[in-house]
């Protein structure tokens, strides 16, 4: 497994009890569900880097394009 960095996160508690609800629903840690919420928020913003994989990528909305980067 590769190298995970670890950080303090400081969040009110009701986002928390949020968190943990919405984690059990989906049988997952709170740390988990809090990784997969910003990687989904990486990858939809189109921040995420070239060598990461691509497949959880959403597309945008119909009718609507994706900002380009770059000029």
């Amino acid at each position: 497994m590769a190298k995970r960095d670890s950080f303090l996160l400081r969040i009110p508690p009701e986002l928390l009890e949020a968190l943990r609800r919405w984690a059990d629903d989906e049988f997952r840690s709170v740390n988990s569900q809090i990784e997969m919420i910003l990687a989904r928020a990486v990858a939809q913003s189109g921040r995420s880097s070239k060598s990461e994989d691509k497949s959880d990528e959403t597309e945008a909305p119909k009718g609507k394009k994706k900002p380009q980067r770059g000029g």
